[in-house]
């Protein structure tokens, strides 16, 4: 397990808590799942999202940050990613009545026209399949992959119930079954791992699958916190050009992000800062398209 997961722990103790956000559309033509890149997958790069080569034997590559440039142009680049991660046993806790969405949260970004990646879970997708729709469907917002069952891929995953070697692949791939029934149009070939964990054991099993992992360099800190000011002191502390922020979208779980998102960006845009996808960094830090 990586040290900056380690060094999340607040943020990903989140095993049974968290989720994310939206509104409704008539669905389109979903994305297939990323699959292993083929001739015919080559031939269509252009059209395609960037994505990072194969790390070492194949492994599957992993993305924490973009380049730490200020261009004088395009400015200082920094990516803000929400988790929308309903866990696969939550359905009881959503059925009396708790919200794992957050309508607030994307209605505000929207308002201050601030790109963003929604990392989700396929049974966040299942209960809010108009919300997962809606998000998908609007340009200014990528989603991208989060797991099915939002269950750990390695053991020691901060309580997180565990995923069986042999299920994860199917894990991945059910989630974007479940973005294709809501009607998510283009899923991207991004994946987070459940509470940030994973080993090479892991990347090996994944490979096959073509996504590239997303991490983070920013913990904002967002889990379970009530104190807003101070969510967004850790934010504005730790960005950096090319950081990519992991937040939370979600009212039961991190009842303050949208408060802090409030704060964040303009304090960000004064210096300097232009928020981006996740896919725009990794472009600029050399993916292939």
């Amino acid at each position: 397990m990586i040290t900056l997961v380690r060094r999340a722990t607040a943020l990903c103790v989140l095993g049974a808590a968290l989720t994310a956000c939206g509104t409704a559309e008539a669905p389109q033509a979903p994305r297939p799942a990323p699959s292993a890149p083929s001739a015919t997958a080559s031939k269509r790069a252009s059209a395609e999202p960037p994505t990072l080569a194969p790390g070492p034997a194949g492994l599957t590559p992993v993305f924490e940050h973009g380049p730490r440039t200020d261009d004088a142009k395009d400015g200082k680049l920094v990516a803000l990613t929400f988790d929308a991660d309903m866990t696969a046993d939550q359905g009881p806790r959503a059925a009396s009545g708790e919200r794992f969405d957050n309508p607030a949260l994307i209605a505000t970004l929207r308002r201050l026209k601030v790109p963003a990646t929604v990392f989700m879970t396929g049974r966040w997708a299942e209960e809010y399949p108009d919300e997962a729709r809606s998000i998908g469907r609007d340009p200014q917002f990528e989603i991208a992959n989060h797991s099915y069952s939002h269950y750990a891929y390695t053991a020691d995953c901060y309580g997180l119930p565990t995923v069986a070697k042999d299920d994860m692949r199917a894990d991945l791939e059910r989630a974007y079954t479940a973005f294709q029934k809501a009607g998510v149009p283009n899923p991207m070939p991004y994946f987070r791992f459940p509470g940030g964990c994973y080993d090479d054991a892991v990347r090996k099993e994944l490979s096959a699958t073509g996504v590239t992992a997303v991490q983070w360099d920013v913990v904002s800190g967002d889990a379970f916190a009530t104190d807003a000011d101070a969510v967004t002191r850790q934010v504005l502390d730790g960005v950096r050009p090319g950081s990519v922020v992991v937040m939370h979208c979600t009212r039961s779980a991190a009842p303050v992000t949208e408060q802090v998102v409030r704060a964040v960006v303009p304090e960000l845009r004064r210096q300097g800062y232009r928020f981006a996808k996740v896919s725009e960094l990794i472009g600029a830090a050399g993916g292939r398209g």
